[in-house]
């Protein structure tokens, strides 16, 4: 497995890789979701590479940037066992150099619930991600269906702009008590990871509403807001059940399904999670 560093490196290596190639980026402090996002690419190409930046320009809070968690060389570990031929890991100023100014606004499906809570994330996360589908070229680009409203913003995006690569979603992998894998849950108080299943509990109770014929999107997001009014280290920012494909949120989910998303603090750590009801 072959480190990069540099864009124009990341160039020379990609170049004689004529055949299929799948493309992970991630912020690193990888697990084993991480590793799925990975196997999935490996599935769809016989060549795989990943990224690992933790990006600046989508973190509107300083404090947040500097404790999100760093482990390069696990990390890198971790890569190689997986299969990864190269792992293009640069710098912030190789990303973003003096001067650098673009910004790109993708528009209304960028604009509510995460887009609500962090203004400028997703701006942040469209250049971080152009920028690197730019570079890398992959025929495939891997994404977590965790970040639900960011894989919503990267398919807007690259259908927008005619990107010519495939946006796959992977699924999101969860520990045994159904807290969804984060490489923020390391950041969790141990009081705080006794309540975060909540979050799970909260989604699927409206997964089993659903499944009984609930389909009152009003009734559900209460659900969800009930359930995790149980647990009073659990702070709730957004309860969501809205259109998968706009996330405009539903009086009624009808044939088309609904993607059901909410962001929970515990502490200083900010988790989010989702389902998605009806066809995938």
């Amino acid at each position: 497995m072959k480190l990069v560093r540099a864009i124009r490196e990341m160039r020379e290596v990609r170049a004689p890789l004529d055949a299929p190639f799948g493309f992970v980026p991630t912020m690193g402090a990888l697990h084993a979701g991480h590793l799925s996002l990975v196997r999935r690419a490996r599935d769809l190409c016989p060549r795989v590479g990943a990224s690992i930046f933790v990006n600046p320009a989508q973190f509107n809070d300083k404090r947040d940037l500097e404790r999100y968690p760093r482990t390069l060389e696990r990390d890198l570990e971790m890569l190689r066992g997986a299969g990864c031929e190269v792992v293009f890991a640069p710098e912030p100023s190789e990303i973003y150099p003096d001067g650098f100014s673009t910004s790109i606004d993708v528009g209304p499906v960028a604009r509510p619930l995460e887009g609500a809570m962090r203004p400028g994330h997703f701006n942040g996360v469209a250049v971080v991600v152009t920028k690197l589908l730019n570079i890398v070229r992959p025929t495939h680009a891997v994404f977590g269906q965790k970040d639900a409203q960011q894989l919503a913003v990267i398919r807007r995006m690259v259908r927008d702009l005619d990107l010519p690569v495939e946006i796959v979603a992977g699924p999101t992998m969860r520990e045994a008590d159904g807290l969804a894998m984060s490489s923020r849950n390391a950041l969790l108080t141990a009081e705080d990871r006794a309540a975060a299943p909540i979050v799970w509990q909260a989604l699927s109770a409206v997964g089993d509403a659903y499944s009984r014929g609930e389909r009152d999107a009003g009734l559900l997001r209460g659900l969800m807001s009930g359930v995790l009014s149980r647990e009073r280290r659990a702070l709730p920012e957004y309860v969501s059940v809205a259109d998968p494909v706009t996330l405009v949120e539903l009086e009624q989910i009808g044939p088309a399904g609904a993607l059901v998303s909410l962001a929970v603090k515990f502490g200083a750590v900010r988790l989010i999670d989702n389902v998605v009801l009806g066809p995938r």
